[in-house]
């Protein structure tokens, strides 16, 4: 007797599927047919969640969006527990043909007959690693927040943003913010000048930055949030190597260091090229900022100031430029998600 699997992997370069099968499909995450695939699989699963949304439904939903690669594949029966090891190591969940997801360990996620109370879905282990280290720091601040908040994803899922992409995204950000803080100054830059000054940003300016740099009128609310794009920008430059470090968001970023950066790189008068800072640092920072964006909006729930001196809009800047380095379900600048 045999069993006809899906498998759904997070690793951009999974380990061979050395367990005799069949092959009735490998799809890819550029394949249109595993975006159409997904889209069901997902909406399956979201609809045995409407009863109750578990966190285990929940990880299940955000590791199908995290997969790189799915098989369709035909096994033995007996081949199911060497299956599974490699499904542990391919950092894979998988479904039957009766729409059941399992753990790679063979326990159930998302069933109509329920989930096993125990099942948890994969994450590599760098990435949990990563949360603990995490926990551990945010305890050394007194700051605490819920342990089953997940991981973010490990390197060997991640697919950075290339630096051109990074730098032509700084630049967007820099012509927003000045244009932001000019407006707010009430002494606005012509358009023209600012174009002149960071033409390099240009193509990389998103649809709702492109609309309000050509708004002659703006809402207050609209300058505002522009200004706040100096923090994203600040995460850009840090992610490119041309700051050291970035702090804790307790405080705002230096604005005319990031100005004058930005610019620097516009003119082309940098004296050299900077290294992209590596995934693990990206990551760890990810990490950190998913966190303290949690105790951010909790506060705003309790109608608090949050713990530790936190700035709130400093958090959410620097959380949507990260995960739109780590490509956060793969959104665009003005799509992108910051789920906590």
């Amino acid at each position: 007797m045999t069993l006809t699997l899906d498998a759904y992997i997070t690793l951009c370069d999974p380990p061979p599927l050395d367990v005799p099968h069949v092959h009735h499909a490998r799809w890819g995450r550029n394949d249109p047919a595993l975006a159409a695939h997904l889209q069901t699989r997902i909406a399956n699963v979201m609809h045995v969640a409407r009863e109750q949304m578990t966190a285990q439904r929940y990880h299940t939903f955000r590791h199908l969006q995290r997969t790189h690669w799915h098989h369709r594949v035909e096994i033995a029966r007996d081949a199911l527990p060497a299956f599974q090891q490699w499904a542990e190591a391919a950092n894979a969940i998988y479904a039957d043909a009766d729409g059941n997801v399992y753990a790679p360990n063979g326990q159930r996620l998302v069933g109509h007959a329920g989930a096993d109370p125990d099942a948890e879905v994969p994450y590599p282990a760098d990435a949990r690693h990563r949360r603990a280290r995490t926990l551990e720091a945010l305890a050394a601040r007194s700051l605490r927040v819920p342990a089953s908040l997940p991981p973010v994803i490990g390197e060997g899922e991640v697919v950075l943003r290339s630096p051109d992409e990074m730098a032509g995204r700084m630049l967007a950000l820099m012509a927003v913010a000045i244009r932001g803080e000019t407006l707010n100054e009430g002494d606005p830059l012509p358009l023209a000048d600012i174009r002149a000054r960071l033409a390099a940003g240009w193509p990389a300016l998103s649809p709702k930055e492109a609309a309000f740099l050509h708004d002659e009128a703006p809402t207050r609310q609209q300058t505002i949030d522009a200004v706040w794009r100096y923090e994203a920008l600040a995460v850009l430059q840090w992610a490119l190597g041309l700051s050291e470090a970035l702090p804790f968001p307790d405080r705002i970023c230096d604005v005319p260091q990031c100005a004058q950066r930005a610019l620097a790189w516009a003119d082309g008068t940098l004296p050299t090229l900077p290294t992209p800072r590596p995934a693990a640092e990206i990551l760890d920072a990810l990490d950190l900022h998913l966190r303290l964006h949690w105790l951010v909006r909790q506060a705003q729930l309790d109608n608090q100031a949050p713990a530790g001196g936190l700035i709130g809009g400093v958090v959410t800047e620097r959380h949507h430029a990260l995960n739109w380095l780590v490509r956060f379900e793969d959104a665009d600048w003005d799509d992108v998600d910051t789920p906590t």
